[in-house]
């Protein structure tokens, strides 16, 4: 099979991003078969939306039956369908309110910035400092998960729960990784 992409970088930035993520989405299955349907069904839902985009991106990197349009507008839909869910519709309540109110704050940003990511005609046009924004925000999210999950008790979910708040933020990554060469060969 051919890949899409020539550079090692690229190819090294994509390869990370799907082990990575394949690797986290894997542990959070172990966590539903461990704790039980009933309790984890939510992590079920979200990490069907991560193994989409997960597939979509070896779809696309081995150029297999993806356009480029495709790509982006299903990988969009995911990652804003889990910002969604996750983080404003059934957000997890923080320790401290100020960091719950950053997180939704945050959240509806980063969902607002892949509409409009997405809803521009001419996508190619977005800069790659525009599409790192989308990164930066999702890791700041997780950042904030992070630091609220030190400051309350640990349980025998939080391992679990820490995996999981950095697997989006390992695939924003990737896409953007994807992003980016695609406006590079769009500006040429």
């Amino acid at each position: 099979m051919q890949t899409r992409f020539k550079k090692n970088t690229k190819i090294f930035d994509i390869v990370i991003t799907a082990v990575a993520g394949m690797f986290s989405v894997g542990i959070m299955l172990y966590g539903i078969a461990h704790f039980g349907l009933s309790e984890a069904w939510p992590e079920l839902v979200l990490n069907l939306f991560y193994i989409a985009c997960l597939g979509m991106i070896w779809m696309y990197f081995f150029n297999y039956r993806i356009t480029t349009q495709q790509f982006n507008y299903w990988c969009s839909m995911s990652v804003g369908m889990t910002v969604l869910l996750r983080d404003i519709l059934f957000a997890s309540p923080l320790a401290i309110y100020a960091l719950h109110l950053t997180c939704l704050t945050l959240s509806v940003l980063l969902l607002c910035t892949l509409t409009y990511f997405y809803a521009r005609k001419n996508w190619q046009s977005y800069t790659k400092s525009n599409l790192w924004s989308i990164f930066i925000i999702d890791v700041i999210i997780a950042t904030i998960y992070n630091i609220d999950i030190y400051l309350e008790p640990t349980d025998e979910y939080t391992n679990f729960f820490l995996t999981e708040i950095w697997i989006r933020p390992t695939i924003t990554y990737g896409l953007v990784a994807c992003f980016v060469t695609e406006t590079e060969q769009g500006s040429k």
